[in-house]
């Protein structure tokens, strides 16, 4: 028979589907409750200091919700984002996220990132928060991520940025406008108006 607090871990886990100690802490539980749940076989370990329930069901967006918990100021941007909002083929190895200049590169020992820097607006501007496995992830809307592809295009190449301005528009994720508006913020938008023009 489960005590009270490890009953009170699970329910806490069932809600925030990835666990660190300090959210258990945090509601007055000693971590030592966690590990006991762990050895039992109720929680398993998906990273450091990382815990879910062992019945949790597991969706492609885990590695975005691993970052999400270990690094909840970075934003999920271009390849990653594009694969989120289902606007490219490419599948990427590893989860791009966008950090402040500035903000040292986090290390993570389950989940490859790869780190670019966004300054202002471009930083700011486009995020929207998706709950993945319980997990509050912040990632760039599809018009955003779009004028980031251009932006970084000698990082992804071109073809790829054409290919997420094609599908943007065509599954209606987002309009020529909104995307324009993004265009503006990246400054990027004299680059990317002869191929707004051409397809729309």
């Amino acid at each position: 028979m489960q005590s009270a607090p490890q009953a009170a871990i699970q329910k806490l886990a069932s809600h925030l589907g990835v666990l660190r100690p300090r959210d258990v802490e945090s509601i007055g539980i000693p971590r030592e409750y966690l590990l006991r749940l762990m050895r039992q076989g109720v929680v398993v370990r998906s990273g450091r200091g990382l815990y879910r329930l062992a019945d949790a069901p597991v969706t492609e967006h885990r590695s975005l919700a691993e970052v999400g918990k270990r690094v909840p100021d970075a934003a999920i941007c271009l390849l990653s984002a594009l694969v989120f909002h289902d606007l490219t083929t490419q599948i990427p190895p590893e989860v791009w996220i966008a950090l402040p200049a500035g903000r040292r590169s986090p290390k993570l020992d389950t989940v490859r990132t790869r780190v670019v820097r966004f300054t202002g607006a471009a930083l700011t501007e486009g995020r929207e928060q998706h709950n993945l496995e319980g997990v509050s992830v912040t990632i760039y809307s599809a018009a955003k991520t779009v004028a980031d592809c251009f932006k970084f295009r000698n990082k992804i190449g071109l073809d790829v940025a054409m290919e997420a301005l094609r599908n943007c528009l065509r599954t209606r994720k987002a309009t020529a406008g909104e995307i324009n508006r993004y265009a503006h913020i990246c400054r990027v938008a004299r680059v990317m108006r002869p191929y707004l023009e051409a397809i729309t």
